[in-house]
């Protein structure tokens, strides 16, 4: 099959779902298909080694804005765009994510699902006559559900089947102001009708996902994500200074803050002598305030030596980040997805604790590579910790199970195997 992926990327920093469309597409390559990602409004960051490396950014984040702000923007001469959505240009655009007022982010965020009635159709039509310059696919996938503007003139003027995946979209969404809030919503189910299959990452978020969208049983698969695994070396902690590991984006919502505050109570129960926290993950300057604040929290408690920082880390310093964990936990507030920083850790050799909503429950049945504790709950978070520091049988035991079970559920090729055929059904 041609299968042509539209993507997001995020300039500057790496993200579970450029990870994950990445590690995709490769599979996808290697079972033979003619696969290809096209990075929209800004450069991709990998791991390195790119599914296919010569597609440019097709519509680039800075005349989206332009455009949506000022909708005749989008027919200033090419060489202005060209000009502007350069990949440096862009890189340098992105560091300013999360400096957007939340009125500009519902407002960007709608114009793209509205599609051909938003502002910013002047600027998407370019890629849909882009890709009527290229050999026809059988399949056009979207990377996220937010998207789903492009789903009606894919299938009508291009006659392609639309496969869209779901990354945990509906966070994003409900963050939004209102009025933006439903009506991004309400585009979205009006999107449906044009949209052959949507991939969940879990069952939690099929069934999360399938009423808010509108979709139908037939519509809605599962597909769980997964990464190239083997890159992933066992991890081998020193017993004498036990290390609990975070790895997502440096932020409350991702359970950051209790997590801290779950350390510096281990910290005072000294059942674990020597426990530090070792803390990794995308950070972007709106983020500066947050972290400072936690890092006020450790010094009030006397632990700051005991604590190290790693943001925005290349992939293979991630990977060396693992190497030295005992337990990893990203005590997450609201039921995630599916979490690719667990399948990592796990297949690190790393145990897991997790709290038990959302995709978690699913990948500790899958692996039996970790433990579920109470949603925000600061004590039973500690006391999970707690455990598997102190129980090396345990901890052993969660180690042994994982490594293979997480390798063979969640591999790049597994999920390109599922993913494949589902496509074949679209």
């Amino acid at each position: 099959m041609r299968i042509v992926h539209l993507t997001p990327g995020t300039g500057t920093f790496h993200c579970g779902s450029c990870l994950r469309d990445n590690a995709l597409i490769k599979a996808l390559r290697v079972r033979k298909h003619d696969a290809i990602i096209v990075p929209l409004y800004l450069p991709l960051v990998t791991d390195g080694l790119s599914a296919n490396p010569e597609n440019a950014v097709q519509v680039g984040g800075i005349s989206l804005y332009l455009t949506q702000k000022m909708p005749w923007f989008a027919y200033m001469p090419g060489f202005v765009h060209r000009f502007l959505n350069a990949p440096n240009r862009l890189r340098s655009a992105a560091r300013r994510i999360g400096m957007t007022s939340a009125t500009s982010l519902g407002e960007m965020t709608l114009g793209s699902l509205l599609g051909q009635d938003g502002r910013q159709w002047g600027e998407w039509r370019k890629l849909i006559a882009w890709l009527k310059t290229q050999p026809k696919p059988d399949v056009i996938s979207l990377s996220n559900s937010l998207l789903t503007g492009l789903a009606r003139s894919i299938a009508t003027e291009l006659g392609c089947k639309v496969v869209v995946s779901l990354q945990g979209e509906d966070g994003f969404l409900d963050a939004l102001p209102e009025p933006y809030k439903q009506q991004c919503w309400d585009a979205m189910q009006a999107n449906t009708e044009h949209v052959t299959t949507y991939i969940a990452p879990s069952r939690f978020y099929a069934e999360a996902m399938r009423p808010r969208l509108g979709a139908t049983e037939a519509q809605m698969k599962i597909v769980p994500n997964g990464q190239d695994l083997n890159a992933f070396a066992t991890a081998d902690p020193d017993p004498n200074w036990p290390v609990v590991g975070y790895f997502a984006r440096m932020i409350h919502g991702k359970g950051l803050t209790l997590l801290v505050d779950a350390f510096i109570e281990l910290a005072k129960r000294n059942s674990v002598p020597r426990v530090k926290l070792k803390i990794g993950g995308a950070s972007i300057p709106a983020d500066d305030k947050y972290i400072k604040g936690l890092k006020a929290k450790l010094a009030d408690a006397g632990l700051t030596q005991r604590v190290e920082w790693h943001p925005n880390v290349t992939f293979q310093e991630k990977v060396r980040f693992f190497r030295n964990l005992t337990v990893f936990s990203v005590p997450a507030t609201c039921g995630e997805a599916f979490g690719l920083y667990a399948i990592e850790a796990i297949a690190s050799g790393v145990p897991v604790v997790q709290p038990d909503h959302g995709a978690f429950p699913e990948l500790i049945e899958a692996t039996n590579a970790g433990i579920l504790c109470k949603p925000d709950d600061l004590v039973s978070l500690a006391d999970a910790l707690e455990k598997v520091l102190t129980d090396h049988q345990q901890r052993e035991q969660l180690v042994n199970a994982g490594i293979p079970a997480v390798r063979e559920a969640y591999s790049a090729m597994r999920m390109a195997e599922q993913f494949e055929k589902v496509l074949a059904e679209a």
